[in-house]
Parts: structure tokens; sequence; C-alpha cells
């Protein structure tokens, strides 16, 4: 999505005209940049946390050279979703809270089964499906 799909996408959903919307998604990343510009941390609860970062001035190498290279300091912004924003992404909009996992148990240390039991736990299990033994004959009497 890019700004004008945004502009669209706020003027449908919020009923505005096209210059309305346009003005008020200007107005929100104006605020946003001049806030994280001063180094401020800026955060929207329920969408993220837009947090200023800088970078020391260091010395770097040409690749193809190995000459040293000045590399200037700079600043930059980090953007840490929030909890409900990634609950958002990772359940395609269904509600994450309901579905939240029990912790597992822990297993109890037990005795060694004895062969009786063992027989009895076996046969209540599903056993797996047998094979179909045509296949197998009609594989070996093939010539080679």
């Amino acid at each position: 999505m890019n700004k004008s799909e945004l502009v669209e996408h706020v003027r449908d959903a919020a009923g505005l005209d096209r210059r309305t919307a346009e003005a008020a998604v200007n107005a929100f990343v104006s605020a946003v940049m001049s806030d994280v510009k001063a180094g401020n941390k800026v955060s929207i609860s329920g969408f993220g946390i837009f947090n200023p970062t800088s970078r020391a001035a260091r010395t770097g190498r040409n690749p193809q050279t190995g000459a040293p290279v000045k590399i200037a300091a700079s600043k930059g912004v980090r953007f840490a979703p929030a909890t409900a924003f990634k609950n958002e992404l990772n359940t395609g909009g269904k509600k994450a809270a309901a579905k939240k996992a029990a912790p597992a148990k822990k297993a109890t240390a037990s005795k060694k089964a004895t062969p009786a039991k063992k027989a009895a736990a076996a046969g209540s299990a599903k056993k797996a499906p047998a094979k179909a033994p045509a296949k197998k004959a009609a594989k070996s009497t093939k010539k080679r």
C-alpha cells in the first residue's frame, strides 16, 4: 500500500472527501516524523512504537580497493509493532486472547509396564493398515 492508496482507504473508511483524507494522512505522518526527529519515542496504542536510533561515525572499508572510508553519523528509526498488531497478523483477525495455550503438564515417573499391560495397551491402540502383498508379489515376479 502506498500513500495514495492509504488516502483512499481513509477516505472510504471515514466517509471523507479526498482532500480531507489526504490532509489527515499528511498530518499524521508529519506529527510522527517531527516527534521522532526531535528524539522522542512515538507510541500509538494498538499499532506500535516508533523509536529513534542513532549510529556513531565510524571507519569502513571499500570492498573493491580495501581503502578506509569515513562513514558519517546518522539517525534512524525502529518500529516495534504492538501486541494487538502482532496478534492480528498471526491469527488472521481472530481473537488470540481466547486461544492462549495452557502450560504443558509434566510427565510423572511411572513404573515399567508388565508384558500383560503392554499387550493390552497395544491391542487397544489403532493399528496401521497392512500393505497389500499383491504389489510385492508382482514386483518379485518381474524379470530383470
